[in-house]
């Protein structure tokens, strides 16, 4: 099986909006109409991490949190008297219809996303900036291993679906609900912003903890380049199954 050869960030050109996305100002409203434009294609930016999956097993991938990177990364990381529960067991493989983020005030419906042309991980359409969409190809959200998440950061009018996933702390919960009628619960261990240069296979798809059932939530972050219409790094929040709610 493949694992997507790169995960490409959407972004928005503003004239008037600010420069950086990694700690939106939670006060912050819309953008007013017309300050940003989104462009498709040449809007992302290409995030090489060369993977090969051997059946469900990630190679060239050592466990454990990545090391701290210096340049536009900001690492969140786990915070020092942050208890978190213990792993619960996977579960049956099911597909994902919402993920619901509570801190975040995130209720949003999944669509099944493959990979494009260059091999990147397909994003939901820009006319669904409230969707998230999860690589279909890879692990299903509660089973083995990590399953991925992906969505846009903003509009041309407003924030979308991950605006403020940065915002993000070990010990929040994510709820994925899926189609057998379950709802699996995930408690966030390690949040980080990526420069594009320090985006690695290690850090966006590796087990923090192998034997577990994982996700990764991914989108835009760091700073807002006008020339190029990209963003300089990607937020990647990780998260691990801790709860499940049967059918």
């Amino acid at each position: 099986m493949w694992r997507p050869s790169r995960w490409r960030c959407a972004a928005s050109a503003a004239a008037t909006r600010s420069d950086t996305v990694t700690g939106p100002d939670p006060e912050a409203g819309p953008h007013p109409p017309g300050t940003s434009r989104l462009v498709m294609g040449v809007a992302w930016a290409f995030l090489l991490v060369g993977l090969w999956l051997w059946g469900n097993e990630i190679t060239d991938v050592r466990g454990g949190l990545s090391d701290p990177t210096t340049g536009d990364v900001a690492a969140v990381g786990r915070p020092a008297g942050v208890d978190l529960p213990p792993a619960h067991e996977p579960l049956a493989a099911a597909r994902p219809q919402r993920v619901d983020v509570p801190g975040l005030g995130v209720r949003a419906p999944v669509v099944a996303r493959g990979l494009d042309a260059e091999g990147a991980i397909d994003p939901p359409p820009f006319a669904q900036p409230g969707a998230v969409g999860w690589y279909g190809g890879g692990v299903r959200p509660g089973a083995r291993g990590t399953s991925l998440f992906v969505g846009h950061v903003d509009t041309e009018s407003k924030p979308a679906v991950f605006y403020h996933l940065s915002t993000l702390r070990p010990g929040e919960k994510v709820r994925v609900t899926r189609d057998d009628g379950s709802v699996a619960e995930f408690t966030v261990d390690d949040v980080q912003v990526l420069g594009r240069d320090d985006f690695s296979a290690r850090t966006a798809y590796g087990p923090r903890e192998e034997g577990r059932a994982e996700l990764r939530l991914i989108t835009c972050g760091g700073t807002f380049d006008r020339a190029s219409r990209t963003y300089s790094a990607n937020v990647v929040v990780s998260a691990y199954l801790t709860g499940a709610a049967k059918p």
